[in-house]
């Protein structure tokens, strides 16, 4: 039979009771303490009527809360809905009445927001609150505290049978390439997902994996899963924004994995002090890098400051994966440094036309995938689900072709193309052009109305200089790019506005603050 997402943590609870899980500042939790309390939640909701099937909401930030609700709402063969807790209230009421959840557990953030949404949308019958401080009288729902329900008192796994095939979680993209969509991944996408990483990365119960992204994020979830796993530990930080520390508790847990979105390498590399910790690193095995396109010149600056021991993985998916698509082995990263690699084990990724079939060397299709982590399809909206998979897989939306040794790449989104002039411009190649000067510590280029020329090309850029010149900028592009697509202008901000999940919020860059860059 196959296994269940919450059989991973069972399995390593029983292998290695002991082993610590997680790690969060000066706290150590175990593997039995992480099950035990699992096991807790999943009791609760079963006594207290939640059916199988029924989704669970979850409010909480990276830490043992999570950990716990998670695979406790598994266990109960639940659905488990891990949201944003910084979500705006009228955000998290549309979300709650397209869910129509059986419960919400939630730390102090979550508690503040539910208790602001209006109570027509609002839904769940049970709140389970860590240190709950606010009254609900006003809502039908009945409150339990955290701490009066779950505790490390031994109590045996429920042993509920789940099928590989039902519905373990739903996760919602970040709203990049539009509205966020809840995406249904079955106990099957995960696991299977879970296997494939654990696989080409070697993982093993020595690893110990630097957490700064959240879990309510499909990569975050990835790498609880895949830790846990294999009897691993996550150190999770939740503190990013503040990389230095992050950087000396690396240092100190002897962690060996380290996952970001380009822009946690961005700030790694030139606001934190990675390069002065190049030689305090010693256990550090491998970097990976996910949730989105990543500039040559920041790859090439990693391999430069990463310790000469570390391995870094360049990888692809999407949250309609359960995570994971492809990956470039570390070994042939230099020289095909723009590649996103080939497909991952028991995953199979095509490039297809518009009729659905294959393309030939070095032309350019939609990036199509298929196997057993591909989602069962998006929560209550048949029509998306329809529009991205099909007989032949997903489609993944991405443009890109395939090199003579099969290896991927991605030339940009069939909906993020600019008609400017007349000339249809893919804004990741200018955005490439532009990091490539060494200038800027991000940017994105995105396409603003004109009269004249449909749109025009905007680039909304964060500099690594005092007193940026936008005109030594753009003259440096003009010796990588064509003249019709240099940006008509520079905006200097102090930062890119992010999702949660640390991929650039593109639609917010237009309304960030500009930088009072002087006048030369």
């Amino acid at each position: 039979m196959e296994p269940a997402v919450h059989n991973l943590l069972e399995n390593s609870a029983r292998i290695r009771p002991d082993k610590v899980a997680l790690v969060q500042g000066d706290l150590r939790v175990t593997y039995r303490q992480v099950n035990s309390r699992a096991n807790r939640v999943a009791g609760w909701l079963i006594d207290e009527g939640v059916l199988a099937g029924e989704r669970v909401v979850m409010l909480l930030r990276n830490g043992i809360e999570y950990l716990a609700s998670y695979y406790g709402i598994l266990k109960a063969g639940a659905v488990a809905v891990p949201l944003n807790c910084e979500l705006r209230p009228e955000g998290l009421g549309e979300l709650l009445a397209e869910l129509h959840p059986a419960a919400v557990i939630c730390g102090s953030e979550g508690e503040q927001l539910l208790h602001s949404i209006d109570s027509d949308t609002f839904g769940a019958r049970l709140l389970l609150i860590k240190d709950p401080s606010r009254s609900f009288s006003h809502r039908s729902a009945r409150v339990f505290a955290w701490d009066e329900v779950v505790h490390d008192a031994e109590l045996a796994d429920h042993g509920l049978a789940t099928n590989a095939p039902t519905l373990a979680s739903i996760v919602y993209t970040s709203g990049s390439t539009g509205t966020p969509k809840g995406v249904m991944l079955s106990h099957r996408n995960i696991v299977s997902n879970t296997c494939s990483i654990i696989q080409y990365l070697g993982l093993n119960e020595n690893d110990v994996q630097m957490v700064v992204l959240p879990f309510f994020y499909v990569m975050g979830k990835s790498l609880l899963n895949t830790h846990v796993a294999v009897g691993g530990t996550v150190v999770v930080n939740n503190e990013f924004a503040y990389s230095a520390p992050v950087i000396r508790q690396m240092a100190r847990e002897g962690v060996t994995g380290f996952s970001g979105v380009p822009s946690t390498y961005a700030y790694l590399l030139h606001r934190s002090p990675l390069a002065a910790f190049r030689d305090k690193l010693p256990a550090l095995r491998y970097c990976t890098q996910a949730g989105g396109h990543m500039a040559r010149e920041i790859k090439q600056r990693l391999l430069e400051t990463l310790p000469p021991h570390t391995r870094l993985y360049i990888m692809y998916g999407a949250t309609e994966a359960a995570a994971r698509l492809t990956y470039v082995e570390p070994e042939l990263l230099v020289e095909k440094i723009d590649s996103i690699g080939r497909a991952i084990p028991g995953v199979t990724v095509r490039v297809l036309d518009e009729r659905g079939e294959d393309v030939a060397e070095g032309e350019v299709g939609e990036l199509v995938a298929s196997g057993p982590n591909i989602m069962l399809g998006y929560w209550n909206d048949p029509t998306a689900t329809e529009k991205v998979l099909d007989g032949n897989g997903y489609h993944t939306g991405d443009m890109g072709y395939r090199d003579a040794d099969g290896y991927l790449y991605v030339t940009g989104r069939k909906d993020h193309l600019l008609k400017v002039g007349g000339h249809r411009l893919d804004p990741q190649e200018i955005e490439d052009a532009l990091m490539a000067t060494g200038e800027l510590l991000e940017v994105a280029v995105l396409g603003v109305d004109d009269h004249l020329l449909g749109k025009r090309l905007v680039a909304v850029a964060v500099p690594l200089q005092e007193n940026p010149s936008d005109k030594l900028l753009l003259s440096r592009c003009l010796a990588r790019l064509p003249r019709h697509k240099i940006p008509s202008e520079v905006r200097f901000v102090a930062a890119l506005p992010k999702y949660p999940s640390g991929k650039i919020d593109r639609t917010a860059c237009l309304e960030a603050p500009p930088l009072d860059v002087p006048k030369l």
